[in-house]
């Protein structure tokens, strides 16, 4: 383990809160990614949403910039994180990840695909590599290739989706699994944050909340949608990316859309970025997770962590004095 590394996994001991912000399609940006990570959780961004490789470039120079420790004014409190779609579909995923070991991204988390295609790389220079999984079969594979950390994709989730309960999920994992452990789908909540760790996972995955943030990528519509929709507002479908999501129904209805129809079509993978945003089936149709009914204003994303935090802090003292012994 070299200098960078050491670095990298102290950070992730000392965050405020045990939260990744979890990595959007199309929505996270560089400006949510250094605002997570200044106020004291993991910010992340998928690649692809960043137009070209040029731009992303350009992304990591400001994310980067932005998060230089050795600058006193830039309040770096967390360690940040590249998304890598390495779905056979994202046909600049080579180019990503030579510029992602370029910067250096102290976390790289796969999707949709094996996490061998980066281990080489990221290892070189000391990143940590966790893969996103939403089977148990899934998970087994890439603990084999030697990643660090699992997120594992409960049912719940937003942008894409798993089946399995959180419950259930992290129990059959932890069978065989002892890195970190990171639990996505439907934690909307200071509590939930908490609870992620009483089931023994190190972090928790939050997407839907910080969809509703100043600094997210999101169309106005589309956060004042999140903020009014909730959890029986959402239909999982195949239909728009190929892989299964949660899509509120009135992004679908505007689109002139059955929702029950499109609840049982399937679509074609495509995460190349921008351009599945020009397709028809993607305009105006907006996912979101089940915790999305918790969302009820649009608020900067420092300001939505604070929020968290103190929900955080209050349940930890609150279920410490229940369980205090009596004198």
């Amino acid at each position: 383990m070299n200098d960078f590394e050491q670095a990298v996994r102290r950070q992730l001991g000392a965050l405020a809160l045990p939260l990744f912000v979890a990595p959007m399609f199309l929505i996270s940006s560089p400006r949510l990614v250094v605002a997570a990570c200044r106020a004291g959780v993991v910010g992340s961004f998928p690649t692809p949403n960043a137009r070209t490789a040029a731009e992303l470039d350009r992304w990591l120079n400001e994310i980067t910039g932005e998060l230089d420790t050795s600058r006193a004014e830039s309040r770096a409190g967390a360690p940040w994180a590249a998304n890598l779609v390495v779905h056979t579909s994202n046909t600049r995923m080579a180019d990503d990840l030579a510029l992602v070991q370029r910067y250096r991204a102290p976390i790289v988390i796969t999707a949709l695909g094996s996490p061998a295609r980066v281990m080489d790389a990221v290892k070189s220079y000391g990143g940590l590599v966790f893969a996103d999984v939403n089977s148990v079969e899934y998970a087994s594979k890439a603990a084999a290739v030697g990643v660090d950390g699992l997120v594992l994709v409960c049912s719940g989730a937003g942008g894409h989706t798993g089946l399995l309960n959180s419950f259930a999920f992290v129990s059959e994992v932890q069978r065989f699994w002892d890195g970190y452990l990171i639990v996505a789908g439907g934690i909307s909540a200071g509590r939930d944050i908490r609870a992620v760790e009483a089931l023994g996972a190190d972090f928790a995955y939050m997407g839907t909340s910080f969809i509703a943030t100043d600094e997210s990528h999101a169309d106005p519509a589309y956060k004042q949608m999140v903020v009014d929709c909730s959890a029986a507002d959402l239909v999982p479908s195949r239909a728009f990316t190929g892989v299964l999501a949660n899509w509120m129904r009135p992004s679908i209805t505007a689109r002139g859309l059955d929702p029950d129809a499109i609840a049982t079509k399937e679509g074609k993978i495509n995460f190349t970025g921008h351009e599945a945003s020009e397709q028809k089936a993607w305009k105006g149709v907006w996912s979101a997770g089940q915790g999305v009914g918790a969302v009820t204003r649009v608020q900067p994303a420092a300001q939505l962590i604070a929020q968290l935090k103190d929900e955080y802090d209050r349940h930890v003292q609150r279920v410490s004095a229940t369980l205090a012994p009596t004198i």
